[in-house]
């Protein structure tokens, strides 16, 4: 297929250049798609559906065998070989169970080590006889060591999964999951799902990803590529409101008024504050005739215009055309014939533009947000009935910068100033968003993504029991509220792939504490685990650590070694001493360097085949509150696949008992 479209000439099939270069484009962007994976196969799964009454020529497979693969393949006559894992025919190879088998007769499974076919196994989910077991090859699959980048998990898709990849477009899904449930997986499987079946609407309306770090970030984006998706874009949250150089750092109470939904309603009526209602008339002089447009009907167009609620930009385009129609209703009364030229022209009259920008003056949304947190008495007027004299205080600036350009704005600071440049002039809307680790937004976050998919839907992804931030959300509910999409539908994820038995059990322990209102997570996984709880004195903690590290490096496979951001340098100093070569989280690991040095507060979203976790208590006294350092204990503690060691010196938390 890729010599196919390498082969194709396109010299005299376009009508000019611009078409020539598109196509061009078109070509190359395809070849990409269709590039050799060395370990990834081309088909991992088999359907045979029950034959109809006439079967056809004798041996012909066509039509109720069907290969399942991550992408379609054709013969060089266009028949398909492998049909795509998003096609609905592949449908039943997730969905088909004994109970309800869809018409299949038999499900196969392939077993691949590097690419190469190792092994399959059938179901045979007609035949009443064949009892109904775990896939040892899914299993295997689920288990298999980590090294580098995140995998797609298209061969390992459980039906629950399968439910909301396959959501229709339309609808905005929120999934809660926790640990090692695979959310974040589903979610990337959901876009490659939609751009698959609905690939030219979403090239209109363009996707996006976004995520909590550019780690997290570079740790997934090989997932939409393996199954030939390369259009789709990543970012931060921090990136999408990136209007300012960020150059401070609020503190916890500042941050979460900041992020609070009522500084929406404040900056609203900040935009607006300017909006003065005139005090005299307009006269328009055109040739020899004067036109007066009085204070009365000049208010009514300002009232309107405010009662209205559209933006504060569109609002200010609008004043003039309806100042200068005002003017054209009194020329055509005076038997005057004008158009809609004389109307544009009135419009850019200097009177009128005089008056509109005393009226309605322009909004800088950088400029308004400095006002606000620099000038105590703007805000008290603005935040009046919303924000108390003490939290008012908490924001001000304690030294108001002498511009905006020397400001040293925070990150919420910049959420601020997106919200104000909403008011002012609407923000563009995508296709689909996929939101993930949604928990940790504050709800001025959510509102700035939400406007990222006003006309859009969103693949909300999320565990409550793992917010880390002062402000993280306490409902779905709420947090969908903020986004914009009160009426998605959540979906609960409890069955877990990727976290051990005995890990799972022991970190579920402090969900009493953290987020009472959930169900703990459950492990499908057979195996255990490996676990293990070692006691140290505090003079032999850097030692011990750097020991339980070397033994899980004595398995196959990664290992992060996770720990307090305070006690990071002192570790990475006792590695470079002992020898043992590290990268840090979003570098990529290989065979020599398997070892990724993860501070507690990067660890969200990324998972190793052995986790070593230094000294629990310091991570929870590491935030700002027990809550959220015990969230963030819950986030390191399931991160592995295979094996977890806590080594501690300090007592560990009483939850943990």
């Amino acid at each position: 297929m890729r010599e196919h479209t390498e082969s194709l000439d396109i010299g005299d099939v376009t009508a000019n250049w611009v078409n020539a270069e598109v196509l061009a484009n078109e070509i190359e962007q395809r070849i990409k798609a269709l590039a050799d994976l060395a370990d990834t196969p081309l088909f991992f799964g088999r359907l045979d559906y029950h034959r109809a009454a006439d079967p056809g020529p004798e041996g012909d497979d066509h039509g109720f065998r069907f290969y399942i693969g991550r992408r379609h393949v054709h013969d060089a006559q266009g028949d398909p070989m492998v049909i795509d894992w998003r096609a609905p025919i592949s449908q039943p190879f997730y969905q088909a169970s004994k109970k309800d088998p869809k018409n299949v007769e038999l499900r196969r499974r392939f077993g691949y080590d590097g690419g190469a076919l190792t092994a399959y196994e059938d179901e045979h989910l007609s035949d009443p006889d064949e009892e109904e077991t775990v896939s040892a090859l899914l299993q295997r699959e689920i288990e298999k060591p980590r090294v580098g980048p995140m995998r797609d998990i298209v061969a390992t898709i459980q039906p629950e999964q399968d439910e909301i990849v396959r959501g229709a477009l339309s609808e905005t899904v929120c999934v809660q999951g926790g640990p090692g449930t695979g959310k974040t997986a589903v979610g990337l499987h959901r876009v490659a799902y939609l751009l698959y079946a609905h690939r030219e609407r979403l090239a209109r309306g363009g996707t996006l990803v976004i995520g909590p770090n550019r780690s997290f970030l570079r740790y997934i984006e090989q997932v939409l590529p393996t199954l030939g998706e390369l259009e789709v874009k990543q970012a931060t949250v921090d990136e999408l409101v990136a209007h300012v150089e960020i150059g401070a750092e609020d503190g916890a109470t500042a941050a979460t008024l900041k992020g609070d939904a009522r500084m929406a309603e404040v900056l609203r009526r900040a935009v607006r504050a300017g909006v003065t209602l005139p005090t005299e008339p307009v006269m328009v002089v055109r040739g020899s005739r004067r036109w007066r447009v009085p204070t009365h009907e000049l208010v009514e167009i300002v009232e309107e215009l405010l009662g209205r609620d559209i933006r504060y930009g569109a609002a200010g385009e609008a004043l003039p055309q309806r100042i200068a129609h005002a003017v054209l209703v009194r020329m055509e009364q005076a038997g005057e014939a004008p158009d809609d030229r004389v109307q544009n022209a009135v419009a850019r009259n200097p009177a009128v533009k005089a008056a509109v920008k005393a009226i309605w003056p322009p909004v800088n949304p950088a400029k308004l947000v400095a006002r606000l947190l620099s000038e105590p008495a703007f805000l008290a007027e603005q935040a009046e009935g919303l924000l108390t004299a003490e939290e008012q205080r908490e924001i001000l600036w304690a030294k108001p910068p002498r511009s905006v350009r020397s400001a040293r704005w925070s990150r919420a600071d910049a959420v601020l100033i997106d919200e104000a440049h909403d008011l002012v002039s609407r923000t563009g809307s995508l296709g689909h968003v996929v939101l993930d680790e949604a928990q940790d937004l504050s709800p001025m976050q959510y509102r700035a993504v939400g406007r990222r998919c006003s006309t859009g839907s969103a693949t909300v992804l999320g565990d409550i029991a793992q917010g880390t931030t002062p402000w993280a959300t306490g409902s779905w509910a709420e947090a969908l509220g903020h986004l914009g999409k009160p009426a998605a539908h959540v979906e609960e994820l409890t069955q877990g792939f990727r976290v051990p038995r005995e890990v799972i059990a022991y970190a579920s322990r402090l969900l009493p504490a953290i987020a009472p209102q959930l169900s703990e997570a459950t492990s499908i996984r057979e195996a255990p685990g490996a676990f293990a709880v070692q006691p140290v004195d505090a003079e032999r903690l850097d030692a011990a650590t750097l020991d339980a590290c070397r033994a899980a490096l004595a398995h196959e496979g990664s290992t992060g070694l996770i720990a307090a951001d305070a006690r990071v340098p002192a570790l990475r100093e006792a590695l470079a001493a002992a020898g043992m070569p590290h990268v840090e989280p979003g570098q990529e690991t290989d065979e020599a360097t398997r070892l990724t040095l993860v501070p507690a507060s990067l660890a969200k979203g990324l998972e190793y085949d052995y986790v070593v976790l230094d000294e629990p208590a310091a991570v929870v006294d590491g935030e700002p509150d027990t809550r959220t350092g015990l969230r963030r204990l819950y986030v390191a503690l399931t991160r592995a696949v295979s094996g977890l060691t806590v080594v501690h010196a300090s007592p560990l938390p009483a939850q943990l008992a």
